[in-house]
């Protein structure tokens, strides 16, 4: 199992969680997705390590954007 944190830019609800949580699950192996608002952590586990690629991708489809 791996467990990567990421930092996404531009939430400020529970909605934007939503959204954000709804597209990274879509990716393939992520088991869990825990999104911390106030801060922008996006903690994304899965069974084998996500691409940076397949996320920013995933956020980006939510209307949202991964810091660098």
């Amino acid at each position: 199992m791996a467990e990567t944190t990421f930092t996404v830019t531009g939430m400020t609800c529970g909605h934007c969680a939503s959204s954000v949580t709804e597209e990274v699950t879509r990716i393939a192996g992520v088991t869990d997705v825990a999104v911390d608002v106030p801060t922008g952590a996006v903690k994304v586990t899965s069974a084998e390590p996500v691409a940076r690629a397949d996320v920013r991708a995933a956020v980006e489809e939510a209307g949202y954007a991964l810091a660098e």
